[in-house]
């Protein structure tokens, strides 16, 4: 039985690579607006950032997710994005 491929994404903040799975998906949506996509299948442009609190702060500070999406994104974004990381790791 043949392994399946895992797919693989790069950190924007951390520059690595990473499992998709494990990663926290970022979209810009056709409407302009950021936003986190849990599904990971949202249409838009996508960035992906580590599950890691130090990363988003790193992420925020260096205006990294800016870049990669084309757009400002909101400050709201970011205390999301910590909940996010904080809802995950209390669920194990």
């Amino acid at each position: 039985m043949r392994q399946r491929k895992i797919p693989m994404r790069k950190c924007v903040a951390s520059q690595e690579m990473f499992p998709k799975k494990s990663l926290i998906r970022i979209v810009r949506t056709p409407d302009n607006e950021v936003v986190i996509d849990p599904t990971g299948k949202k249409s838009g442009r996508g960035a992906y950032l580590c599950a890691r609190m130090e990363y988003i702060d790193l992420a925020q500070k260096k205006k990294v997710l800016d870049r990669a999406l084309k757009t400002q994104v909101p400050p709201e974004l970011y205390d999301q994005l910590r909940d996010h990381v904080r809802q995950l790791q209390q669920n194990g």
